[in-house]
């Protein structure tokens, strides 16, 4: 197979795969004089939010009259923004913790503090001063409040941009007080062809598993391209079909084989949850294959709820508290195999 190609980062990223209609909505309202100054940006992770975000900040700090949001590369605001120096556009995400070698969990006030500041100032091209909040879910109390100071009171020619995966998370009056655009999941064939193109020859049995596990995000299913994603679902489908029984030492040999990368860890912590998320979903609907049968007759539906939503604890406290996968590993595999089966 020919080396990996790898993704572009979403503010070099010259190319939008899908959601034609989402970038319609937004030209139209760049070009038609309705331009709304804050926009909430929401979907599924690794969909296209912020590569859509960015695209649209490049096209409304170039100016002048386009009915696409589409930037050339070599545009001198393209390159600004891809090296991240256009004077007129701030970015905020998480930040790179030294002490922890790792980003911070969230979005901290000092992060989001000088965004009201940034959006008042004259524009130093003559045109708009753009915000994008990348990953706004993460936003903490007190940052979040920075923002809505700027929802309260947005200055003239200035833009805040919202991309986030879990709107829920945002203060209600945040949202209110936004424009929503959602995007959708990408087709399976667009999916494939992203692999394809990122991953020159590479099988294609292995290229469309791909394609279905991600679900319609062209992120992740590069993410599970690149980490090994066949071989960690076919390790979750393993664990699954020795339930309800389930051994101690089978659970610690698990957890040996993946708690050293962190990466292995999300990913199949990420595919365990959706497994069973699918499972349950399709047996509530009549769909479920006989080996979700199996599983989810094991204890009621409403058992399984509780199990998914144990998973999704352990995983989110492990990951943003730095705490021991494996042991984490041990205890995700003990609630797949308790109420009335515990590890042997």
């Amino acid at each position: 197979m020919v080396a990996a190609m790898p993704p572009p980062d979403p503010r070099a990223n010259p190319h939008l795969l899908g959601h034609a209609a989402a970038e319609a909505a937004l030209a139209e309202a760049m070009h038609g004089g309705r331009l709304h100054h804050a926009w909430l940006i929401t979907g599924p992770p690794g969909i296209g939010k912020a590569t859509l975000a960015f695209r649209f900040a490049r096209r409304l700090l170039a100016g002048g009259a386009a009915e696409s949001l589409f930037l050339s590369e070599s545009h001198p605001v393209f390159r600004r923004v891809a090296a991240a120096t256009h004077a007129d556009l701030l970015t905020v995400e998480r930040e790179w913790d030294p002490k922890r070698k790792k980003l911070r969990g969230e979005i901290v006030v000092d992060s989001a503090r000088n965004i009201p500041e940034f959006l008042h100032l004259t524009p130093a091209e003559g045109g708009w001063r753009v915000v994008l909040v990348d990953g706004a879910e993460d936003l903490n109390h007190q940052a979040a409040n920075a923002v809505l100071k700027v929802l309260e009171e947005p200055p003239p020619r200035a833009v805040l941009l919202l991309v986030c995966a879990a709107p829920g998370r945002l203060l209600p009056t945040i949202r209110s007080r936004c424009r929503r655009l959602r995007l959708s999941p990408l087709t399976e064939a667009e999916v494939a062809g992203l692999l394809d193109r990122h991953h020159p020859g590479i099988d294609p049995a292995e290229r469309d598993r791909l394609a279905g596990m991600a679900e319609g995000s062209p992120g992740r299913a590069l993410a599970l391209a690149a980490g090994d994603g066949v071989g960690l679902a076919d390790l979750v489908s393993q664990v699954l079909e020795g339930l309800p029984r389930l051994t101690t030492g089978r659970a610690h040999e698990v957890a040996d084989a993946l708690a050293r990368d962190e990466e292995a860890f999300t990913t199949f912590m990420d595919l365990l949850r959706t497994a069973v998320a699918a499972s349950v979903r399709d047996a509530a609907r009549g769909r479920a294959d006989p080996d979700q049968l199996r599983l989810i007759g094991a204890r009621p539906l409403d058992a399984w709820v509780e199990v998914w939503q144990g998973l999704c604890r352990l995983q989110d406290e492990t990951e943003a508290f730095h705490l021991d996968r494996r042991q984490a590993i041990v205890t995700g595999l003990g609630l797949l195999a308790g109420t009335g089966s515990r590890l042997q």
